[in-house]
């Protein structure tokens, strides 16, 4: 069976939390934070050719851009979420996201491709702490029984920009300058910051007793990390075979220029519907939905490894990769939070930090295997360690939260006298 906690959403008491009644403005506006990131992340690697002309910079120098980004996500997030562990949510919120907004001006106005590297490194530590913070406030928003969907809302915004955002922001980019598209990234991200101070409400802090080492001890725990071992190599397999999967389209499939981007917009539109129906999956079943999203994957590049020469087949491996890659990710938020209990606060920016991490090995391991056989081996390889990665991620449904009797955020223990008895009776 599922290792799942009840979700069952307790009786309001004089002393609970409130619940806040309208809670879709409250998640539209943190959707709208993440899709000006998650635009902001990955808009460079459309310009790269740019950047490096008009800062006389090589492209591989270009290039550094996004792996500080990446670093400021993977490293950056989680410090900055330790340092302001005892501080207010929402405000949280306010300032991640307000001094994002001015490290986009900062690089839209950069003098040099120092500053612009500055720039980028700094807000990805900025959306690293933005996005564990939008989690956090997210699953407090909604009753417990809806925590998987609202996951969904606030990481959807990193997935419709994949198939919207960055492909706009690189057009405007490609017409106007590698300026325009940090400017329109700047005003947009303006706007989200106004939607969120205006519509998001205050939450219960629900921090653990003690602070940073008091959560530390829950976010850090062996079950919580090897959830993210899992995480990482889920998305490390993908991205040693997404990476260079345009090549392997034109080498291996035998299709160029239009019909390669009507290819990947399906993979886009197929990643941004599977993070809405796997934060559904993730309130019925989080590590079931995690297996299951894992054979399937395994399916679906199998299917692109021994077909790859044929479009049809291809196309449809693609858009089911699409689907199930990203729609594991909020049973993966949802069972770290869930395992780390009292540490949710810190643990809720780790899976940031592992779905990058992943992606920066997936990269490297990727691009060792093209340089060795080409991009059938990298495609080969993403395939291998998914499917290693399947017996850890069905092992996983072993894993349980803490003891009841430390709190969880934004619940609270038993208190009737079967509760209290129960308790009691565990600590004997």
């Amino acid at each position: 069976m599922d290792s799942q906690v009840d979700t069952a959403t307790p009786p309001p008491t004089a002393d609970s939390p409130p619940r806040v009644r309208r809670t879709g403005p409250a998640l539209a506006a943190l959707f709208l934070g993440t899709f000006v990131m998650g635009s902001a992340e990955l808009v460079v690697v459309g310009l790269l050719s740019l950047i490096a002309r008009d800062l006389h910079v090589s492209v591989d120098t270009a290039g550094t851009l996004v792996t500080a980004y990446a670093l400021g996500i993977c490293v950056g997030g989680p410090l900055l979420t330790a340092l302001t562990i005892r501080h207010d949510r929402r405000t949280l919120l306010w300032l991640s996201l307000a001094g994002y907004v001015a490290g986009n001006l900062l690089a839209a106005l950069a003098p040099g491709f120092g500053v612009l590297l500055a720039a980028r490194a700094v807000t990805g530590a900025l959306q690293g702490l933005f996005l564990g913070v939008a989690f956090t406030v997210a699953t407090r928003l909604v009753p417990a029984a809806r925590m998987g969907r609202a996951i969904a809302v606030v990481f959807g915004g990193v997935a419709v920009s994949t198939a919207l955002g960055v492909p706009l922001g690189t057009l405007a980019g490609q017409f106007l300058g590698w300026q325009a598209a940090f400017t329109g990234i700047f005003a947009l991200g303006a706007l989200a910051l106004a939607a969120t101070v205006l519509l998001v409400p205050p939450v219960d802090s629900g921090a653990a007793p003690g602070g940073l080492l008091a959560q530390a001890r829950y976010a850090f725990a062996p079950r919580v990390l090897a959830v993210l071992g899992v995480g990482l190599l889920l998305l490390g397999g993908q991205f040693t075979a997404f990476t260079y999967i345009t090549p392997y389209l034109e080498d291996v499939t035998g299709i160029s220029g239009g019909l390669i981007s009507a290819f990947l917009l399906a993979y886009g539109i197929a990643t941004a519907a599977g993070t809405f129906l796997g934060g559904r999956a993730a309130d019925r079943a989080a590590t079931a939905t995690l297996t299951g999203a894992n054979l399937v994957l395994v399916a679906a590049l199998a299917v692109l490894h021994l077909t790859g020469t044929a479009p049809l087949p291809v196309a449809l491996a693609l858009a089911v990769w699409g689907l199930v890659g990203f729609g594991l990710v909020p049973s993966l938020q949802y069972r770290v939070g869930e395992l780390a209990g009292p540490g949710r606060d810190l643990a809720a920016t780790l899976p940031a930090s592992a779905v990058n991490a992943g992606i920066a090995a997936g990269a490297l391991a990727g691009g060792a295997a093209v340089s060795r056989g080409g991009p059938e081996d990298a495609m080969l390889l993403g395939l291998v360690i998914c499917a290693a990665a399947l017996p850890a991620t069905w092992g996983t449904r072993y894993l349980k939260p803490p003891p009841t009797g430390a709190r969880t955020p934004g619940r609270r223990p038993p208190a009737s006298g079967r509760g209290r008895l129960s308790a009691a009776k565990r600590s004997r």
